[in-house]
């Protein structure tokens, strides 16, 4: 069974829509694919209709990926299984969407400042009615000469210290563990190594988050190296909590791929154990890799 449970649109910082995504899935030969847009559902409710008219064989996990504040760092966490139509998390959401308007305002202030005009304004009329992030400034920075690639443009503009950054106004990540269980879902910490953090961080980190009630931890992401993906093993073992396994895949590139290579070890309970795939689970061959 191929499964990958983080994955973007552009109903927030994707760049395919949700067809094309769901197409591309089915062409990759997912059987299971979770739809995790930043700080909203919207996706959802589009990506259901779709499957259904196209008698699609590929199970839809309604999911999202709530940007927290921990410890003055943004980490994401990521709900999965959860009612996309109850009406408290909806206005949850919504509010995660204000402070999302709120930064993305404070942002193009800053960048005006430096003489840099119209960024909100082109980033509004990319997202519409998505979620707006720092990777939607990237974009507008990068197609009007600013820098030559996004990486080059956060390390400019928009990390810690630069000319466009502003601190994160995220829910704390004890409370968005909560808004995921009480919407029936649960709670992954996600891409853990993307952070940064030394040894001695990303241990408190996950410490938190499992004191927190979080249920798993992405412990598999395409570039991992195979040390790193152990350490995560050891963590996940260590703090009872179940794997999860994503690609967190916005677009298509040469590097990452919808799919690619999520496998796990036969040690680690995956958080899909008690979900009704385990009986598909039975039947198929989930991917994995002598390590």
């Amino acid at each position: 069974m191929k499964i990958d449970l983080h994955s973007h649109t552009n109903h927030s910082d994707g760049v395919l829509s949700v067809s094309e995504l769901l197409n591309r899935a089915l062409e990759f030969k997912l059987d299971v694919l979770a739809i995790t847009d930043h700080d909203t559902v919207s996706a959802l409710v589009e990506a259901e209709r779709w499957l259904q008219a196209e008698k699609a064989p590929l199970t839809l996990i309604k999911g999202v990926e709530i940007s927290t504040a921990w410890a003055e760092f943004e980490i994401h966490i990521v709900g999965l299984n959860i009612d996309a139509d109850c009406p408290q998390f909806l206005s949850r959401l919504a509010s995660q969407q204000q402070r999302r308007l709120a930064r993305a305002q404070e942002i193009s202030r800053r960048l005006a400042k430096a003489n840099i005009p119209g960024a909100l304004e082109a980033v509004l009329a990319e997202t519409g009615e998505g979620a707006i992030t720092r990777t939607h400034f990237a974009r507008f920075l990068v197609k009007t000469g600013r820098a030559a690639t996004m990486n080059t443009v956060f390390k400019k503009y928009l990390a810690r210290g630069k000319t466009g950054y502003v601190p994160n106004n995220w829910v704390e990540m004890a409370e968005a563990i909560q808004w995921i269980h009480e919407a029936g879902g649960q709670a992954v910490l996600a891409h853990p190594l993307k952070y940064k953090l030394n040894g001695k961080y990303l241990k408190r980190l996950v410490s938190d988050f499992t004191l927190a009630g979080g249920d798993a931890m992405e412990i598999i992401s395409p570039q991992q190296t195979l040390v790193q993906r152990r350490e995560l093993w050891a963590l996940c073992l260590q703090h009872g909590l179940t794997a999860s396994v994503g690609s967190d895949f916005h677009q298509p590139t040469t590097w990452n791929e919808l799919g690619k290579h999520l496998y796990l070890p036969d040690d680690v309970t995956p958080i899909w154990a008690n979900w009704a795939l385990s009986q598909l689970a039975a039947t198929t061959t989930l991917q994995r890799q002598d390590l």
